[in-house]
Order: structure tokens, then sequence, then C-alpha cells
């Protein structure tokens, strides 16, 4: 019996119910313990990349079925705490900055984030505080002022702080309910149709690669929007990641979600003529900024569709590219704290939180199968696919539309180390999280580990073969 959630997101993909015959769990109960359905959340997100992979996979190499795809709680639960369990050169990685946290204000709670340094003085400079304010200083100012309050004040200066809901204040506020009625996968044709085709694979002795030979144009930053590219690197394509040169990715961040891919910098303005060089042979053009803030590139979905016919475009945001709140920046964990989930998994006078950034990784794994699936779909008519995703819509299907875990069974999730390699790279000796997705005949691992960021040209590899 398929799980109602792995069903609602093939659904909301448009896939072929049929095809769910072919996805096989492995269930591990206890292993993501929270009060919301998040381990369910996490098998589905990745349950369904794995079918759409497959899919892709058949169509290509012209098979008559499409492989079984599997997905086992024990991959999927450590590949969820991807960015905790790395290991370089025996070192943990910094996941939160001292002044990205929880905070009790005159009236409720606030969660600021403050990981790049750039947020970090927009929050400070919000507050009226000197740069080198720590957190007593902090503290000490927002005992004196309500957490929405805060929320606004820091919105205005540029920087990021979320006031604590519960579900229902989130589902009265405007962003909430304009959230509620979009889909949980967006996702529309765009562009004229064009003569872009998927080739047959050329299969050697190696494994099947539904994505080999097509060039991903990687325009995201954290951790949702790089699952996502770090998945289309898994299944061989040509990744780049490009990062402006003033605002480098952070490097715990990139070790994490850097593999299969290669790394440059590139100014957007003044390397113009280069950007367009990527797009004019790009196949899929994946952006992970807030709604809105790379249309002065010419990368608005609209302009991308009428230059580039049969392009996907996909987006990735916290709040979605709508409602009031459309415009604003925002990460899993602020998400959690405006929706009521923090509410949820504390209450509303201690607030707690997922035990995992599930709404990053699973929003990753997500978008990642709504690629695949707008590839399968362009292969019969030839036009791009729009693709979008929202953090916010993804706690919305996790708090209101998921129910509970219906069937508790399966063996027991005994901890990460059965789904732990190690490598060397150019960044050290890594221990990592290995890949959730999988199906027969499939990839293991990356081909490549993670490379200094900023380390390559902006230019489409020569080793990948193209059609």
């Amino acid at each position: 019996m398929i799980d109602p959630m792995i069903k609602s997101a093939w659904v909301a993909l448009d896939g072929d119910p049929a095809l769910l015959a072919r996805l096989v769990c492995v269930e591990r109960p206890g292993a993501l313990i929270a009060r919301l359905p998040v381990q369910r959340l996490a098998r589905a997100c990745v349950g369904t990349c794995a079918l759409a992979a497959a899919e892709l996979g058949a169509l290509r190499a012209g098979l008559g079925t499409v492989p079984r795809a599997v997905v086992d709680d024990g991959a999927v639960v450590t590949a969820f705490h991807s960015e905790r369990l790395l290991r370089i050169d025996g070192r943990a990685p910094v996941n939160f900055a001292p002044l990205s946290r929880f905070w009790r204000a005159a009236c409720g709670w606030v969660r600021t984030h403050a990981n790049y340094p750039h947020h970090q003085q927009r929050l400070l400079g919000a507050l009226g505080l000197p740069d080198g304010a720590g957190p007593e200083d902090v503290e000490r100012l927002l005992l004196e002022r309500s957490a929405l309050d805060v929320e606004e004040t820091v919105y205005a200066g540029g920087g990021l702080a979320v006031a604590l809901r519960t579900p229902g204040q989130w589902a009265a506020h405007p962003q909430g309910a304009e959230v509620a009625q979009r889909p949980l996968v967006e996702r529309s044709p765009i562009g004229a149709p064009s003569a872009r085709r998927l080739p047959p694979l050329e299969r050697e002795s190696g494994p099947l690669l539904p994505a080999a030979g097509l060039r991903v144009l990687d325009l995201t930053r954290v951790l949702a929007g790089p699952v996502a590219t770090r998945t289309l690197a898994l299944l061989g394509a040509d990744v780049l990641r490009v990062d402006a040169p003033e605002l480098p990715e952070l490097p715990d961040q990139h070790a994490d979600t850097g593999f299969g891919k290669r790394s440059a910098t590139l100014d957007l303005t003044a390397g113009r003529t280069a950007l367009d060089d990527l797009l004019a042979s790009a196949d899929v053009v994946v952006t992970g900024y807030r709604p809105g803030a790379l249309d002065r590139f010419g990368l608005s979905p609209e302009a991308l569709a009428e230059r580039y016919p049969g392009l996907v475009v996909a987006q990735i945001s916290a709040w979605g590219a709508y409602g009031p709140w459309g415009e604003r920046r925002g990460f899993d964990s602020l998400v959690q704290v405006a929706t009521g989930i923090a509410a949820t998994e504390g209450s509303a006078m201690e607030p707690g939180a997922l035990p995992a950034q599930a709404l990053d990784h699973g929003s990753g794994y997500l978008l990642a199968a709504g690629i695949l699936r707008a590839l399968v779909e362009r292969s019969r008519d030839g036009r791009g696919r729009l693709v979008r995703l929202a953090l916010a819509r993804t706690a919305h299907w996790l708090t209101d539309e998921a129910g509970r875990d219906p069937r508790p069974g399966g063996p027991d999730y005994e901890g990460p180390d059965a789904w732990l390699a190690e490598r060397d790279s150019p960044l050290g000796r890594l221990r990592y999280a290995r890949p959730p997705v999988s199906f027969t005949g499939g990839p293991a691992d990356w081909a490549t580990a993670p490379v200094p960021p900023g380390s390559g040209q902006a230019a489409w590899s020569r080793r990948f073969s193209r059609w």
C-alpha cells in the first residue's frame, strides 16, 4: 500500500498513477521523531524523486518497463541530516551563527537568521546595534520590543527575523491564506515549442544516468535549491553552480551540497556575455533567490522562455512568488516559525523545531522531481516548463494535508553509519551522507567530490557529451 503522502506528491507532479507500483518503500519507524509526520514527508519527497528519475531513465534508454525505484528510510533520514553529519578532515561543520536563533521578546518569540555576514550586518543595523554587537546585546534589546515589531523592523532593514505564530495565526495571515490556495508544485508550460528533444542514452557498462548530457545552470543558495541540483548532478547532469563574487556561499554549506558539481563566480552585470553564453545552451535553469531578485538580469521565467524556447526554468523560494510576503527573503528555520510548525513542535510559550531541516531537503527533492517530470513532458511537445516550489507551501502540506502516520512497523533505524561514505576531495577528507535517490541500475554515488567554491570557469564542461 502506497502512503497517501507519496500519492499526493506524485499527483502534484502529474505523474502516471500506474507508475506508483514501481516504487518500493523500506520504512524504519522512529528515525525522525516529531509531532508532525516529517518522516512521511521525507519519504514521499525522495521516493517521488526516485520514481521521476526512473521514468526519465526508461524513456531515454528505450526500456519497456520503468526500473523499480526504492526509497529506504535509513538513507532518507541520513540525507535529511547531511549538513549536520558532514565531516571535513574530522571537523564538524558550522551550520548556524551565534545570532541565528530564537529570542524571547517583550511579547512573544522571534527567530533571526544571520549566517551570512551581510545578513548579520543588516540585522544589527536594523536593531540600531553596532557591527560588533553579540548575542547578549541582541537579547537585551529584544526583551524590550514585541516580536511583531522586531519582525517588521528587521525586514525593513533588509535583515531576517520572523515572529512565532501558531497554526491558527498563520492560517489567518494574508500570506498563509495565499499559500494555502496554491498547489504543492506549481507547473506550467512556458514559451513556444522548440526542436529540443531528449536523445537516447548511449549506455555502456556504467549506471543508468537519466540526466546525462543535460546542462543545468545552478543559481541557488543554502540548501533547498542546492539539494535539487546536487540530485541532478547525481543523475548525470553537467551542473554549474554560479555565485556572485562578492557573496560567496558559506564554505561548509558548499562542501555539503557541491557533490557532482562545478563551481564558478560571475558578476551577472559585468559578465553579461558569459551569462548569455551559458543560457544559450542550458537545458535547465534553477534559481533560489527571493522572487524577482534576478529579473533585472533577464532571468525571469517569461524572459527566459521568450529567448530560449524549450528551456526548463525551476524556482524555489521561502514564501512563494505571490502574496504580501512574495518578495521577502526566508529560510527553513524562519518558515517553521511563521507557519506554526515551531509552536506545534514546542508550544507558543517555548518553541521547538523539526528534527531536520525537512522543508529545505523535502522541497529540494520535490524540485528535482519536478524538473525530471518537466523533461519527460518536454520530450512530448517540445515546450519548456516552469516549475515552482515554496518552503511555506511544503510546510502547509506537512501541517494541514498529511494527516498522521497510519502504519507503524518495519525495521528500526539504527543510526546513519550504514548510509555514510568517505572520500578524499580538494576540500579534504570528507565523510558525507550517500544519496537517497535510488532505482534499479541507477548511480550509487556522485561521480565527483565538491571542489573549492568559485574554482572553475563560468562555462560548460567539455567532458560532458552533447547532442
